[in-house]
């Protein structure tokens, strides 16, 4: 025989209210902490390109690892410019693909590359610079695709990349390029080539959480809906030998002889 057995009103209903809490407070836990994780990559990934300028050795010195989360910070750079000018190959303006001219400007033992300018083609008078520099300009990682230069003798390279230009200079280079932001003659202004990216493990241990809230919210309702079921299951009331009439027992007895 089967009999149905249900809790109390009273605490079926508090069950439910208690889970519907656990549930909204672990998801609203979980939504804060994500909220905190996104907060961290977005400022991380700030846009300092309309910052004020600094100067180029309160941000980096020239033995320094490149800053990542100064890619795109104004700085301002003073010193003259040296020999060694060469080409970008492969960047764009207003859709259309071209070359940077790129020049070393030394800045007191050492020397930093300054974009100067993009142009369709190159063209030797437009490195052609000298003189004395005071300069703004937003500061960029050097490129590390390792692109193959097909022609090592000529002025274009396929990247700016501090190995390949300090084999032009005497001096030390910054392992940076600033691009200016005053455009050389003939020149058109250069597209910056990077802004600030967030870190793939930034604010991971955010996003961490905010999974364990949830999963923590899922595991409340889980047992909700365990404890329902096995309160409101039927209860099985298995049939023993006292259950069994006098009469069928006595028929089932054997008769003698």
């Amino acid at each position: 025989m089967t009999s149905s057995r249900r809790p109390p009103l009273l605490t079926d209903l508090g069950a439910a209210v208690l889970a519907l809490v656990l549930v909204a407070l672990a998801g609203r836990l979980g939504l804060w902490q994500y909220d905190a994780w996104q907060a961290h990559r977005v400022n991380e990934a700030r846009d300092l390109t309309e910052l004020a300028p600094v100067p180029l050795d309160d941000v980096m010195g020239n033995d320094d690892p490149f800053p990542a989360p100064d890619v795109g910070r104004p700085v301002e750079v003073s010193g003259e410019w040296l020999d060694g000018g060469f080409w970008v190959a492969d960047r764009a303006y207003d859709g259309r693909d071209g070359y940077w001219a790129v020049n070393p400007l030394q800045v007191g033992d050492e020397a930093v590359l300054v974009v100067r300018g993009w142009a369709p083609e190159p063209d030797a008078q437009l490195l052609a610079v000298d003189g004395s520099a005071d300069l703004t300009g937003w500061l960029q990682p050097p490129d590390g695709s390792l692109a193959v230069d097909d022609d090592p003798t000529d002025d274009v390279f396929p990247e700016i990349r501090v190995a390949d230009a300090v084999q032009r200079v005497d001096v030390d280079l910054y392992s940076a390029y600033v691009v200016d932001q005053a455009v050389g003659a003939g020149l058109e202004r250069a597209e910056l080539a990077s802004l600030p990216e967030p870190g793939t493990f930034t604010g991971v241990r955010n996003l961490l959480y905010a999974f364990e809230w949830w999963i923590f919210g899922a595991f409340a309702a889980f047992i909700w809906w365990r404890w329902r079921r096995d309160a409101t299951h039927p209860d099985e009331t298995p049939v023993t030998d006292a259950a069994v009439p006098a009469d069928r027992e006595q028929a089932t007895q054997p008769v003698d002889g």
